[in-house]
């Protein structure tokens, strides 16, 4: 027999309905891990709303990248751990939603917490759920409009998070890099920026998570890069490499100034997405490699900004069959970041270092370099070259 976690009894029709293996819930409480998701479709008019599993406890892992890695889960575990959440939102316009309504404001406050959180939902009409491990779902597999929804305790907050949610008169970009200073983790900034809660009062609206990800990525590594390009240059050739869920890095550092690329090729069917910027301040939207590209940027630009050097950075991105279910940036972001903090190899020129690369690519490096901005650059003689 079925037992109801809203109300206590057995075989409960009012709150889940079962009919084979799947059942029918409109009524759930747990503890969101937190999560919350705006999305961008309709935009200004957008869904917006809480992720939260039928089950109470520490429930971060179910929505955290930081997590996914340091614990090397495998597709089918992260994929078991999101069927577990229901999305429960509503449609809101983008501006006014942050004004006037108190699912929003419920919303805001489960996204400036980084500790799970227990609410309880009713939703306007039941979502079909089904226990069953799967092998192929998306990141949210349940959607629901909700009714109502209120919190069983208080959040807890971070003192600095609450101070600059509560600043009206600090800029979101600025708010962003005081919350990486006081240790905030990046997947936190993201709800906070996300649900409206970042900037400047006249400003605050929410934000489509997706871009509210490429934002703050984009943000803070901006803000690194203004100060690298000052920084001396690196002296030797650096190789960084790791790999997770198919997802294969080489990160090439170049004795050179500040430059980045980022190549990506698919295994499956030998297709690619590039980007490049040179030592001047990027200006347009990096379309082909999209939000990887700014996740990618922003942990190389850590590792500089910790050694105080500059170089020229290129991105080796091998998609391998094994990433057959996208998880989202975030884990190329921990990916990035766990490469920059392995050992590397070092090499006094760039044949070797190429060649120390290929060594772990499947696919030729030639075809990266083919296709590579940088490389065009270094191949060319520098004017310097003919002054030495």
């Amino acid at each position: 027999m079925a037992y109801c976690k809203i109300c206590g009894e057995y075989e409960c029709k009012k709150h889940t309905v079962l009919l084979g293996r799947t059942r029918y819930v409109n009524e759930f409480s747990g503890s969101s891990p937190p999560e919350v998701f705006v999305g961008k479709w309709n935009y200004p008019n957008v869904y917006a709303g809480i992720l939260s599993p039928e089950e109470y406890g520490d429930t971060r892992i179910m929505s955290s990248a930081e997590e996914w890695r340091a614990k090397k889960l495998a597709i089918p575990d992260i994929l078991e751990l999101r069927n577990k959440l229901i999305y429960g939102r509503n449609r809101t316009n983008i501006k006014k939603a942050v004004l006037n309504s108190k699912f929003i404001s419920v919303m805001q406050e489960i996204a400036m917490t980084d500790s799970s959180v227990s609410a309880e939902f009713k939703l306007k009409r039941a979502v079909r759920r089904n226990d069953e491990r799967e092998s192929r779902v998306p990141l949210i597999s349940s959607a629901g409009e909700v009714e109502k929804v209120q919190l069983q305790e208080n959040p807890k907050i971070k003192k600095k998070v609450e101070y600059l949610v509560n600043d009206n008169d600090v800029k979101s970009a600025d708010a962003l890099i005081e919350l990486q200073s006081a240790q905030i983790s990046t997947s936190s900034m993201i709800k906070l920026l996300s649900a409206g809660l970042l900037g400047l009062k006249k400003n605050r609206k929410l934000v489509p998570t997706r871009w509210a990800i490429t934002a703050v990525d984009s943000n803070l590594s901006s803000e690194k890069i203004e100060k690298i390009r000052y920084m001396p240059e690196l002296s030797e050739y650096r190789v960084f490499h790791d790999e997770y869920l198919g997802n294969h890095y080489e990160i090439l550092l170049i004795p050179r100034y500040w430059s980045f690329e980022v190549i990506e090729i698919s295994l499956k069917n030998f297709l690619v997405w590039k980007d490049f910027e040179s030592i001047f301040k990027r200006r347009s939207y990096a379309d082909n490699v999209t939000g990887a590209y700014y996740a990618n940027r922003l942990g190389i630009c850590e590792y500089l900004e910790k050694i105080g050097r500059q170089a020229s950075v290129i991105v080796f991105r091998e998609i391998r069959p094994e990433y057959y279910s996208p998880l989202g940036v975030g884990i190329l972001r921990e990916t990035t970041r766990s490469a920059m903090a392995n050992s590397f190899r070092n090499f006094d020129n760039l044949s070797d270092a190429l060649a120390d690369i290929q060594t772990r690519l499947r696919i030729s490096v030639e075809r990266y370099l083919k296709e590579s901005q940088m490389i065009r650059e270094l191949r060319q003689k520098r004017l310097g070259d003919y002054l030495r």
